[in-house]
């Protein structure tokens, strides 16, 4: 188990290190760097979560100064209080209500407000470095199938969250109605949504499952193994800065790559991030956590199939009538893919990989 209070190591210590290494404010979208000076921008980690190694990562082994970039991170507030009702502090100077450059994170969600809210983000998906849905499905205890499913109270974070996605795959699987044989309930999907009675199901991931254990709950499906392709963790960038600044998402994207790499190829590395942001200590957890954030695509493309999968989940008029292609921006890639520097990071020994 989890010790979640000790997974207060998101501490100032890595975000101070961001801000060390970072201006505090971003270049505006008409600033060039000078010849050799590196390019400023802000980064938004949508919410925090293992699939954010890869970007911890870069930021504490310097992937990201070596590719000429200052980057800050922070975490958005709504993301913050998610965290913070997980029993979790997060320090005040690390979350910042800015509109990040790039944003990590979920392409679903990102993809529903730009279809749905006139005030929505406006970014495009420049990678997505996780493709299939790594949430459990968890209950009371006396839930034990998917025909016990039907006229519960099932709880997920917000309406086209990957959670939400994955409950419709789930359930479009199993021949569960969302509409008709279930009540989907928003802004409940914490494991105290179940023990204070709001809803009977939440879909959870990481921290969540390991409360449940704890508490009792039933671990009922884990859909990793089903590999539902999705439009998950991604790297988007908004479309008015990327349209002026193609210098700095290049460098970001191959900063990717390099950081993905690293995870896959380093484990020690890896599991001394996830000691600090995580406080995750047991040997035995460390390997668990690890192979799951170890199955990131090296070629993280914008994925085509998450994006096809998304527009049969979500029907309306705006999100149909684009090409799947056209939610992502897949050049920055596909040159780094065609130039055989992603398959070069993985002839490298291990050691070498980001060596300091």
């Amino acid at each position: 188990m989890i010790d979640l209070r000790r997974a207060c190591a998101l501490q100032a210590l890595p975000f101070a290190a961001f801000a060390a290494c970072a201006l505090l404010s971003p270049a505006s979208a008409q600033d060039k760097p000078a010849a050799g000076e590196p390019i400023s921008m802000t980064v938004s980690l949508g919410d925090v979560s293992l699939t954010k190694l890869p970007f911890i990562m870069a930021a504490d082994y310097g992937i990201y100064e070596k590719n000429g970039l200052k980057v800050r991170q922070f975490i958005t507030p709504s993301a913050a209080k998610v965290v913070i009702d997980r029993g979790l502090q997060v320090p005040k100077e690390n979350v910042s209500s800015e509109k990040g450059d790039i944003d990590i994170g979920g392409a679903s969600p990102m993809i529903v407000r730009m279809t749905t809210d006139a005030t929505g983000p406006k970014r495009t998906v420049l990678a997505t470095t996780d493709h299939i849905s790594r949430y459990h499905i968890i209950t009371r205890a006396d839930i034990k199938t998917p025909e016990d499913l039907k006229g519960k109270r099932i709880g997920y974070g917000t309406f086209g969250a990957l959670n939400h996605f994955s409950l419709y795959m789930y359930f479009k699987e199993v021949g569960i109605d969302p509409n008709k044989d279930v009540t989907m309930l928003s802004n409940a999907q914490e494991i105290k949504n179940i023990l204070d009675g709001t809803v009977d199901v939440v879909c959870g991931n990481g921290p969540v499952v390991e409360q449940a254990k704890k508490a009792g709950l039933n671990d009922m499906v884990n859909l990793i193994p089903k590999k539902y392709e999705m439009p998950g963790s991604s790297v988007n960038a908004d479309k008015k800065w990327l349209a002026n600044n193609k210098e700095a998402a290049r460098r970001f994207v191959k900063a990717t790559v390099e950081a993905i790499a690293m995870t896959m190829q380093d484990k020690e590395k890896a599991f001394a991030s996830f000691r600090k942001w995580y406080g995750i200590t047991d040997p035995a957890m460390l390997e668990v956590y690890y192979a799951e954030a170890a199955d990131l695509p090296k070629k993280p493309y914008p994925h085509i199939d998450g994006f096809k999968n998304m527009q049969k989940v979500y029907t309306w008029r705006e999100i149909t009538r684009y090409k799947p292609e056209e939610f992502g921006d897949a050049s920055f890639i596909t040159e780094l893919d065609k130039s055989g520097y992603i398959d070069s990071l993985y002839k490298q020994a291990s050691a070498g990989v980001g060596a300091k």
